[in-house]
């Protein structure tokens, strides 16, 4: 990988009457990643626009993956969650070819907050088929930052976790009475799987407007696995993204409006019982910034609709005519307002609102001639809305050179009602459906939340080559739409719901309590200079969470014959988490070249203890100790690196819902590349000796279940080869 850095950073916005907004102080560190390449600002006419993704407060933990690195990375991979593995700390539930969940120091998905250029992107559907970072393509990325720490309130509500961040790229400008076109094209193809796909970024501003198109398309078939693992059913993938942004540099701002489509006609999913076989997304954004002599403003508008399709692709036995078919329609809508005031040399208080509002239609429509799933249409959630009203106050002080201070606070109301659901028909096969949707409809449905989170963040310059960073928050989050409002108690209407991989059937809870967590982070980072710089970070953490949702089990799923199958149905719970760990992070020059070229070496290392403190057992999809080791070599012409990532056995799993142990593994991936006159040519191996594993939160292999009635966990990828071309323009 091209840069992956780990940074300290301090920012810290300052506005003069020439409405420039400057970000002062330095990225102190970089960590980790065998390449460092700072990111730049974008650079517009009387002003200077950093990514906007970060705010002027960085908590001691935080990663940027920089544009090369992304566009390396996507001839391994179109699955933004699973490149960001190679961070430590960050793991991913497996899912399908672009839709992995990160994981962060244990948290997972829906308790990360996600962000993509600064707007929430709701989970349409009940497997979380499309989750955010299914609609951020690592062609098309411009950055991304990963917060595995604490993070300022300023940063998002309604969740517990650490946060990602995917920035697509600030406009860019010509210089007074000039105009210019930019642009990159680059492509790309792997052997296992025969995938393929490419993208197209084009520019053209001159000093007053900028127009900016961006699309990818990527494709592949299923994946063999590595060893004597054979084909992985349930793997393929389709999916095209198109974006057009207008900027218009005006005397009251910068005004910008950026609207897309994403279409995906089919994914599988190996560990899931569905498949998607369509998604239809759009999306309409807005943003104003203006830069005052008193402070700044940024406000933004948002609008996305989503479509969404299941049923079975030809490895689980059917396609969308017949199956079973489930719908999915979602509508997000809101606004983000943030305001900064320096109120003096040493203070900046911040102010901010958002409102979100979704609305979700789930519906699974009945099939001819099937006694199970019909005569009517099973309506699973009916017109859901969930409303989230945020405000927060912020204050930052840089009380020496050496010592920042960051305090906040923070409120979100949670609005959540549904309609009246009703099952498939009213057979004795359907009574237990027919049960639990009279007695969630009797139920008031309508719950409101408010919740109050906190933050404080501290680093200090303690010596020369020693930062010291120190964070701890108390946040909290609201059960999302799935988690409340579904209810069908059926073995079959239960197996439809879960984004976890496992096979399990899952009921949701109308009586469930927001989680409260209780988080201290900290770090300390040892640098020296000369002429083989390094880095070494260590990062330990505690998190505490309050009425954790979890499980708890409602009994053994059985077959036709009324015999268990080994799948469990499981009911969402509040109980007591606790999560402790450490994160190690380093980073060396081992030596430069008279001709500009350097090598480098990094180490990743993660621990992580997550304990269901209620029924005293191992909470679910926990990673084991894990390592990676990355060298690499950078000349003016070609670049080299070579890898290996180890994680040992899991041996601590979830005993109520079953999750399977899996052995310890290491893999080794080899890669290089050739720029001459802007073309770019590179040549990599992933999984180079064809390493038979499972990956460690991959699930159950259900697609492959289906086919050959043998259940074991989802193989991961065996050796492919892979290559990438790519230009600027």
């Amino acid at each position: 990988m091209t840069s992956i850095s780990l940074m300290t950073s301090r920012f810290s916005g300052r506005i003069n009457a020439r409405h420039s907004l400057s970000l002062i102080g330095a990225r102190l560190i970089a960590l980790s990643a065998p390449y460092a390449h700072a990111q730049q600002a974008t650079a517009l006419p009387d002003m200077d626009v950093g990514s906007d993704a970060l705010p002027p407060a960085v908590p001691p933990t935080d990663a940027t993956i920089t544009r090369d690195t992304l566009k390396q990375a996507a001839s391994r991979s179109s699955d933004t969650a699973d490149i960001l593995t190679r961070l430590p700390g960050v793991s991913a539930f497996g899912a399908g070819g672009f839709s992995s969940l990160p994981v962060i120091r244990g948290l997972d998905n829906g308790r990360v907050g996600i962000l993509v250029d600064g707007v929430k992107i709701d989970d349409a559907c009940p497997n979380n088929m499309n989750p955010p970072l299914s609609y951020a393509d690592p062609q098309t990325i411009e950055a991304i930052t990963v917060i595995t720490g604490v993070s300022p309130v300023s940063m998002g509500g309604d969740t517990i976790g650490g946060a990602i961040l995917i920035d697509t790229g600030d406009p860019r400008f010509a210089k007074q009475d000039e105009t210019i076109l930019t642009g990159s094209l680059s492509g790309f193809y792997r052997s296992n799987g025969d995938g393929f796909g490419g993208a197209a970024q084009v520019t053209a501003a001159n000093d007053k407007f900028n127009l900016t198109y961006a699309g990818s398309y990527t494709q592949s078939d299923n994946y063999d696995g590595g060893g004597k693992d054979g084909v992985v059913r349930s793997t393929e993938y389709a999916k095209t993204d198109h974006s057009l942004a207008l900027a218009a540099q005006t005397g009251i701002g910068l005004f910008q409006v950026k609207g897309g489509t994403q279409r995906s006609p089919y994914e599988g999913f190996p560990n899931q019982r569905m498949d998607m076989t369509d998604n239809k997304s759009w999306f309409l954004n807005g943003r104003w910034q203006n830069w005052f002599a008193w402070g700044d403003v940024d406000l933004r508008v948002h609008y996305r609709d989503t479509d969404h399709r299941m049923n079975f692709l030809a490895d689980k036995g059917g396609t969308e005519d017949g199956g079973m078919p489930m719908n999915t329609e979602v509508h997000s809508a809101g606004y983000t307002l943030k305001v900064s005031l320096p109120v003096s040399q040493r203070d900046t208080v911040r102010f901010g609102s958002e409102l979100h509002h979704e609305w979700l239609n789930d519906y699974w429509p009945p099939v001819a001639g099937s006694m199970m799933m019909g005569p009517n249409e099973f309506v699973n959630v009916n017109a859901a809305h969930r409303d989230r009203l945020g405000t927060y106050a912020e204050w930052e002080a840089n009380w020496t050179g050496d010592l920042t201070t960051t305090l906040g606070i923070r409120n979100d109301q949670v609005w959540m009602n549904t309609g009246d659901v009703q099952p498939y028909g009213n057979s004795m096969m359907q009574m237990a459906d027919i049960q639990a949707a009279a007695a969630f409809n009797a139920a008031d449905h309508s719950a409101h939340d408010s919740n109050w989170s906190g933050s404080a963040l501290i680093h200090y310059q303690a010596a020369k080559g020693i930062a010291l960073d120190l964070g701890y928050a108390h946040k909290v989050r609201s059960p999302n739409i799935y988690e409340r409002y579904t209810w069908g108690r059926g073995a079959m209407a239960s197996t439809m719901i879960g984004w976890f991989g496992d096979g399990n059937g899952y009921v949701g809870n109308l009586n469930l309590k927001p989680e409260r967590a209780d988080t201290v982070s900290g770090a300390v980072t040892f640098s020296g200079a000369g002429d083989t710089p390094w880095t070494l970070r260590i990062a330990p953490y505690l998190t505490h969470v309050a009425d954790y949702i979890d499980v708890v089990k409602l009994g053994d799923l059985t077959d036709m014959m009324g015999m268990p199958n080994g799948f469990v149905q499981l009911q969402f719970a509040n109980r007591e988490a606790r999560f402790y760990g450490v994160d190690v992070s380093g980073d060396a020059t081992l030596w430069t070249d008279a001709d500009g070229g350097s090598a480098r070496i990094g180490l990743t290392a993660s621990w992580l203890h997550g304990q269901n403190l209620t029924d005293d057992d191992p909470l679910y999809h926990q990673m084991p100790f894990n390592a990676g080791l990355h060298f690499d070599y950078t000349a003016p012409r070609w670049d080299a690196h070579a890898e290996l990532h180890a994680v040992t056995d899991k041996d601590r799993v979830d005993p109520t819902r079953n999750e399977p142990r899996t052995n310890a593994y290491a893999l080794v991936n080899l890669g290089a590349g050739y720029t001459l006159k802007g073309v770019r040519l590179g040549v990599d191996i992933s999984n180079l000796f064809d390493t038979a594993y499972a990956p460690l939160l991959g699930g159950q292999s259900l697609g492959d279940f289906v086919a050959t009635g043998v259940l074991r966990p989802v193989p991961g990828r065996g050796r492919s080869f892979n290559l990438s071309l790519g230009t600027k323009f």
